[in-house]
């Protein structure tokens, strides 16, 4: 008796192993997207200059396992420290003032175990989307990069946009957000799910959110836990309460939220950048 009850223990034991081992068991739905300007590099930000924070971003980005996110400001240095230091990531993105090298990226990252890039794209956020260019009253060229994903997990597809907006043109912020809603109405013609990250340089008040509100939704408002850390996202490098709540994370009904969170992260008396990265757990529905 006792040799055949070790015999079914050991049964047992067995195909519970091999369930593990060959991978039977649910794949996780759900995954990490973070949204993170991390400060352009120049020489005039001292103590908090590029060469001496850019392994406090990856470490940060690694910590907190982000499988997807956008970045904004990113020099094409930058893009490259962040390739290396990310291996396990891919990306898409551009230049804005070239569409190749020149000026800030506005790049996507992505984690290239969990999901297939199945086509992407780049838009100035200007009357002429097609080439670089000023939008309206803008100071700068601004872009919205997009990549349609399949989530090699659960075998979804999913559009995510990343953007940053301008930080003196009212007219060109709240164009800017006509021009997103417009391209990702036209670009997503079968309606799937949506993630929209970004620097949009406008409170929650002002018309630009309000202006992307009427179709999305804050992942902070539909997150199904409390959110985490402070409201505010951008207020320099200096370890204090924030200012202002720049940078968000939007999603359409088609994505669930599971956490939302602000990320305080710091080394010593500074942040690793001049924004707080944003990161949300969502699920494909």
């Amino acid at each position: 008796m006792r040799a055949i009850s070790l015999f079914i223990i050991g049964a047992i034991l067995a195909i519970t192993s091999f369930s593990s081992v060959s991978g039977k068991s649910k794949p996780k739905s759900s995954f990490n997207i973070m949204t993170y300007n991390i400060r352009m590099n120049t020489p005039d930000d001292g103590v908090n200059a590029w060469p001496l924070r850019k392994d406090k971003v990856a470490g940060l980005i690694k910590f907190h396992q982000a499988d997807l996110f956008g970045v904004q400001e990113a020099l094409l240095v930058q893009m490259n420290d962040l390739k290396a230091s990310l291996p396990e990531f891919d990306s898409y993105g551009v230049g804005r003032d070239d569409g190749k090298e020149a000026g800030e990226f506005m790049t996507i990252f992505f984690r290239k175990s969990r999901f297939e890039k199945l086509d992407a794209g780049t838009f100035w956020l200007s009357p002429t989307p097609d080439k670089p260019g000023l939008g309206w009253d803008a100071a700068c060229n601004r872009t919205c990069t997009w990549i349609k994903f399949k989530d090699k997990a659960t075998k979804k597809y999913f559009y995510h946009f990343n953007t940053h907006f301008d930080h003196r043109g009212k007219i060109a912020r709240e164009e800017s957000a006509k021009l997103i809603l417009k391209f990702m109405d036209e670009i997503n013609k079968d309606h799937l799910p949506m993630l929209l990250t970004g620097d949009f340089n406008s409170t929650k008040e002002a018309t630009p959110i309000q202006t992307i509100l009427k179709v999305l939704f804050d992942t902070r408002d539909k997150c199904q836990t409390p959110p985490y850390g402070p409201l505010h996202t951008s207020g320099g490098f200096a370890v204090k309460e924030p200012q202002n709540t720049i940078d968000y994370i939007f999603i359409n009904q088609k994505v669930n939220v599971l956490r939302h969170g602000v990320l305080t992260d710091s080394s010593g008396l500074y942040f690793p950048s001049d924004h707080l990265p944003v990161l949300a757990e969502v699920e494909i529905l």
